[in-house]
């Protein structure tokens, strides 16, 4: 029905109310929205979690799967009516899908955004199971048909699992194990939420945060996973802007990588 979807405040009590009785708790430590809701208004949204804190249903909310102008909108409202602000987003990145670091990653530094990880391995892409010449286990999720993620350059995604194999040969660790230790460096991101099937692939995935990947390993899973710069970014570099935000820094510094080497190449 109309009424079992979206942020709407009788939808998003009912469904806290829900996961209260199936958690059989009487709290939530973070709540947070699954998708944008573009029909309900968000001052609506945000009285709705608000009277949710007050009432001890909850601690905190937060965002899933919005884009940074959602997210700015949100924030906006809250502090234009002087509600409570979302404390964290919790998005899709791994070193094949690095979108949120042209908007997503550099909002939520600059406005003091935790930053969740949901799918870091790509849901079964950078575990191992897929490679250049190899199809995955009907058992996995890559293996089954599972429409996620979405890979629009599949030879880019194999480039990818190659280095982060050399790398977890270098260091004597598995793909899954370096991409995550990648994931956990990189700047914004507050936490990885990794989903196992069983006790070692957890007890793996944990052992990823001990690992230790020198700067010219870091940087070569960098390079080759890195994405070309979109404009207005490379706008910012052909025009020798040099003001450029703290929030954004670390991530165009890398884009620039890219157009000063392709520069070198037109050169020679």
């Amino acid at each position: 029905g109309p009424n079992e979807s979206g942020a709407s405040r009788y939808h998003l009590v009912k469904a806290c109310e829900a996961s209260l009785r199936r958690l059989k708790t009487d709290h939530i430590d973070l709540y947070q929205i699954h998708n944008w809701d573009g029909v309900t208004s968000v001052e609506e949204t945000l009285r709705a979690l608000e009277d949710l804190v007050k009432s001890g249903k909850i601690r905190y909310f937060g965002t899933s799967n919005y884009t940074a102008w959602q997210m700015m909108k949100t924030l906006g409202c809250a502090s234009e009516q002087q509600l409570l602000k979302p404390v964290s987003q919790q998005i899709y990145y791994t070193p094949e899908s690095r979108e949120a670091e042209f908007e997503l990653l550099p909002m939520a530094i600059d406005q003091q955004i935790g930053t969740l990880i949901w799918g870091p391995l790509g849901e079964g892409l950078l575990t191992g199971a897929v490679s250049r010449h190899g199809k995955a286990p009907e058992s996995t999720r890559q293996g089954s048909g599972w429409p996620e993620p979405y890979v629009h350059d599949m030879e880019h995604a194999y480039n990818v699992i190659e280095v982060l194999e050399q790398v977890g040969k270098e260091i004597n660790a598995s793909i899954a194990q370096v991409c995550l230790a990648w994931l956990a460096e990189r700047p914004g991101v507050s936490a990885l939420i990794v989903g196992n099937r069983s006790e070692t692939h957890l007890r793996e995935n944990l052992n990823a945060f001990e690992l230790t990947l020198s700067d010219e390993q870091r940087q070569r899973i960098e390079r080759v996973t890195r994405p070309a710069p979109r404009y207005p970014y490379w706008h910012r570099f052909t025009s020798g802007m040099d003001r450029i935000d703290p929030a954004e820094q670390p991530f165009l510094d890398e884009y620039r990588q890219t157009l000063d080497e392709r520069k070198d190449q037109a050169q020679k």
